[in-house]
C-alpha cells in the first residue's frame, strides 16, 4: 500500500483499479466530473478530530471549551458541522462573523480576535452579542469601552497577553515573542488588566495567549502558561483580579510529510491540563475555565488538493511536472516554505521511480508546490493529489494571473456535494466598473 496514504483523510483508501478514494468517492471521478484544481474535504476526518480534541482535553479538565480557529477554513458548510460537534468559533473579522451568522452558528459561542478591529467590526460584534471579544491593545480597550457604553451591552472580554516565549517554528507564524504585533507585552500587561477592570462598560473574564503555529512540543505552551498564571496571581494580590477563563490558543502540530514527527492530541492535553492544575494550586488560584483554539489541526488532514498534470519538462537533472493550479490556490509553499507530499490519484499502486518537482502554472519562479517527490513515471493527464491541504490553502487563495479559484467538494459515505462552486471568468470582473 502507498505509504503516503497515512497523510490523507481517515476515510482514504485505494480501490481495485488503483485509484484514490476519499469519503467513499473516487477522486479520479471527482476530478473528471468537477474539473481541476479541485479541493476535496472529508467530513468524517473533521468530525473525528473535533471529538478527539474535546474528549482528550475534556476528560482531563472538566471545564474545557474547544474553539475552532476559522481563519484556517471559513466556510458555511464547515461551520454547520462545527455547530453539530459542539465547538466554539474563533473569528478575526466582520466577514467571519457574517459567515458564522449565515451558517446559523450561535453568536454566544464566538470569540472575536484581531490586532486591528475596526470600529464598525466592534459595533457588529456588540450588536450580534458575540460571546467573547479578545482585546489586543490599549487603543482597542478604550474604543470598545466607549462603543459598549453607547450600545448598552457590556461584553465579556479577554486580554491577549504576549508572554515573550518563542515557539520553534517558522518566523512568519511565531506570535508569542517580544516585539510581536499581537497582544499586550509583559511590561504593560499588569496595568492593562487594571484598566480593563476599571472599564465601566466591559467585563474582564480572563486572559488569552497564542504563541504560534505548527508547534510540535509542549514546552513553549507550559512556559507561556506559567507566565500568564504568575501574572494573574500578581494582579490578584494587587487589585483582587479573579482569573475566570484562560485561553491557551492553538498552534498544535500537524504532519505534512512522512518525515514530520507530530505528537498526538493526548500529549498536548496531558501536559497543558496538568500544568494549569499544578500551577494554580501552587499559586492559590481557583481553576479557571480552559479554552483552546485549534484550527489547522482540525481541518488540515481533511483536505486534499487535486490537480491535472500538464506539460513535463526536463531541465538538467530536474524534471518539472506542471499542474493546472499552484500558488493562487495554495500559496503556503511560497509564503513560508511549506513542504508537502504528493501521489498520482489514478495510479496509487504503481512503484515510484525518479523524483520530480511539481510546479504551478503561475508566472512566478517561486510557484512550486512540491519539490523532489518520488512518483511513478508521470504522464500528461494524470491526477496529482496533494494531502494535508484543508487548512489555509482555500482562505489564502487568490486570482493571480486572472485565474478563477477552484471548486470545493465535501464527501461523506460515498456522497459528494459542492460546498463552493468554481469561479467563472465573469466572477473575475463582477466588482469592476467600466
Amino acid at each position: 500500500m502507498n505509504s503516503r496514504l497515512s497523510l490523507f483523510p481517515v476515510s482514504a483508501e485505494i480501490n481495485q483499479a488503483g485509484g484514490l478514494v476519499i469519503g467513499g468517492c473516487d477522486t479520479v471521478g471527482l476530478a473528471g466530473r468537477y474539473g481541476t484544481p479541485l479541493y476535496v474535504i472529508d467530513e468524517l476526518s473533521i468530525r473525528r478530530r473535533c471529538r478527539e480534541f474535546r474528549e482528550e482535553f475534556g476528560s482531563r479538565y472538566a471545564d474545557t471549551t474547544v474553539v475552532f480557529a476559522s481563519k484556517a477554513l471559513a466556510m458555511p458548510a464547515l461551520v454547520r458541522i462545527l455547530k453539530e460537534e459542539g465547538m466554539g468559533l474563533d473569528v478575526v473579522s466582520g466577514g467571519e462573523i457574517y459567515i458564522a451568522e449565515a451558517a446559523g452558528f450561535p453568536m454566544d459561542a464566538v470569540y472575536f480576535h484581531g490586532n486591528n478591529k475596526s470600529p464598525e467590526e466592534l459595533k457588529m460584534a456588540l450588536d450580534k452579542r458575540v460571546g467573547r471579544i479578545v482585546v489586543d491593545g490599549l487603543d482597542e480597550l478604550e474604543t470598545l469601552n466607549r462603543l459598549a457604553g453607547e450600545n448598552g451591552h457590556i461584553p465579556d472580554i479577554l486580554l491577549r497577553i504576549t508572554p515573550g516565549v518563542a515557539a520553534h517554528t517558522h518566523s512568519h507564524i511565531t506570535t508569542g515573542v517580544e516585539g510581536s504585533k499581537f497582544g499586550f507585552p509583559m511590561f504593560m500587561a499588569g496595568d492593562a488588566i487594571l484598566k480593563a477592570m476599571a472599564a465601566d462598560s466591559l467585563n474582564l473574564v480572563g486572559l488569552h495567549i497564542h504563541i504560534g503555529s505548527l508547534i510540535n512540543e509542549t514546552d513553549p505552551y507550559l512556559k507561556s502558561i506559567d507566565v500568564v498564571l504568575d501574572l494573574a496571581a500578581e494582579v490578584k494580590v494587587r487589585a483582587g483580579f479573579e482569573l475566570k477563563e484562560l485561553n491557551v490558543g492553538g498552534g498544535y502540530g500537524e504532519a505534512y510529510t512522512l518525515d514530520d514527527e507530530v505528537p498526538p492530541v493526548s500529549y498536548y492535553a496531558e501536559a497543558i491540563t496538568r500544568r494549569i492544575t499544578d500551577r494554580c494550586r501552587a499559586l492559590g488560584l481557583a481553576l479557571p475555565a480552559l479554552v483552546l483554539e485549534p484550527g489547522r489541526s482540525i481541518v488540515a488532514r481533511a483536505g486534499v488538493a487535486l490537480y491535472r498534470a500538464g506539460f513535463i519538462k526536463d531541465v538538467g537533472s530536474l524534471r518539472y511536472v506542471a499542474v493546472d493550479g499552484g500558488m493562487a490556490d495554495n500559496i503556503r509553499t511560497a509564503l513560508y516554505e511549506a513542504r508537502y507530499e504528493a501521489v498520482l490519484a489514478n495510479r496509487m499502486n504503481e512503484p515510484d521511480t525518479a523524483p520530480v518537482t511539481i510546479a504551478g502554472r503561475f508566472c512566478e519562479s517561486g510557484d512550486i508546490l512540491v519539490r523532489d517527490v518520488r512518483l511513478p513515471e508521470v504522464k500528461t493527464g494524470d491526477v496529482v493529489a496533494i494531502p494535508v491541504c484543508g487548512a489555509y490553502c482555500i482562505p489564502l487563495s487568490n486570482n493571480y494571473n486572472a485565474v478563477p479559484r477552484p471548486a470545493v467538494v465535501m464527501v461523506a459515505d460515498g456522497v459528494d456535494r459542492v460546498v463552493r462552486r468554481r469561479e467563472s471568468h465573469q466572477d473575475l470582473i463582477r466588482n469592476d466598473v467600466f
